[in-house]
């Protein structure tokens, strides 16, 4: 199955707890990110285990990498995430209506 919709590429994307593990250092780490090898260092995770999560996370629009020498820093994109929750809160509290069928019954 192929997701298109961004928002929820992102969320499937979340929802891995070794990718939101990774998410969720990268937001400790504030906007200046963190190197792929420190990423591994701190969460114990193989290499090749994290360069296939990372890749996720970055086609999910959640992480954007940067190749400072030749090391690749990693971020979190604060503003897809922002897009993320502005997505899931921007009907908060307008009300539902539901019709129900009096007949039914």
């Amino acid at each position: 199955m192929t997701i298109s919709s961004p928002h929820a590429r992102a969320l499937a994307a979340l929802g891995h707890d070794v990718r939101l593990s990774i998410f969720r250092l990268l937001v400790k780490a504030g906007r200046e990110g963190l190197r792929v090898g420190d990423i591994g260092e701190h969460l114990n995770i193989a290499a090749s285990t994290l360069a296939h999560h990372l890749s996720t996370l970055v086609d999910a629009g959640l992480v954007s990498q940067q190749k400072k020498g030749r090391e690749v820093y990693n971020m979190a994109d604060y503003a897809a995430v922002q897009a993320v929750l502005d997505f899931l809160t921007s009907e908060c509290c307008t009300g539902v209506s539901i019709q129900r069928d009096e007949d039914a019954a």
